[in-house]
């Protein structure tokens, strides 16, 4: 697979999950050249992103549906090579975060120590644990009623340790890639080398599941976890928001 195919691949997979799990509670929006999925009392989705690169004429549509839609945060994928980026920096927006889109060409299974248990989501109960447990690893919430809408389109695990949900795994398949997503570890759990085991066993079901590929989206604190399992980067994703 070129280059090229993978940078698609890792835009599709994410996309397509922000728009999977905001269309069953009505809240993705496709407008012209932008598309959006916001849910209410939810701190994801919430993102507002293009299929192709953008110029000084789109930012009036673009500041319209962000004003209309507060909390709405814009990936920007530098893979253009245009710097069209500028246009948010000139214009009010800051960065939230940067992440490393990254991939894993996908051959043989990995060894797991199997201290931990992986329960996926498909009560009530156990997305209610998720939902609560998710913002310890991350700054923002993701609804339980995102969980329970979605059972069926994505996988959400509760990671275990001696009984206890100490982590959150969400893996979300688009042809023959596996997108993983949400990988946390609560913090007082953290430096005993679980989330590399989340991670291998994430790896190990995207081979039971035929995948080709696994493609993710880093942050600085997991970026040296995921290189050392093999993954490589793509580019770059700046996600700006209105100040």
């Amino acid at each position: 697979m070129t280059k090229i195919d993978l940078i698609k691949d890792n835009i599709d997979n994410l996309t397509t999950l922000w728009k999977t799990v905001a269309s069953p509670l009505l809240s993705y929006h496709q407008n012209d050249f932008l598309e959006f999925s916001q849910i209410k009392n939810s701190g994801w989705p919430n993102r507002l992103w293009f299929r192709e690169d953008i110029t000084e004429e789109n930012l009036p549509q673009i500041l319209e549906t962000m004003n209309q839609n507060p909390g709405l945060v814009i990936p920007y994928w530098d893979i253009f090579g245009s710097n069209s980026n500028e246009i948010f920096e000139k214009n009010g927006f800051n960065v939230r975060i940067q992440l490393m889109a990254m991939f894993l060409k996908l051959n043989k299974k990995l060894p797991l120590q199997n201290k931990l248990t992986f329960r996926r989501v498909l009560n009530e109960e156990d997305a209610k644990t998720w939902s609560d447990i998710y913002p310890l690893s991350f700054s923002y919430v993701i609804s339980k009623e995102t969980l329970i809408s979605n059972y069926e389109n994505v996988k959400f695990y509760l990671v275990h340790f001696d009984e206890k949900p100490i982590g959150t795994l969400t893996l979300f398949q688009t042809e023959k890639t596996m997108g993983i997503h949400g990988v946390g570890v609560i913090p007082e759990m953290r430096k005993k080398g679980f989330a590399e085991e989340i991670m291998k066993f994430a790896i190990n079901e995207a081979i039971d599941a035929d995948c080709e590929y696994a493609q993710l989206q880093a942050s600085a604190l997991g970026k040296g976890i995921y290189t050392r399992l093999g993954f490589e980067d793509l580019f770059l994703i700046t996600n700006y928001q209105l100040t």
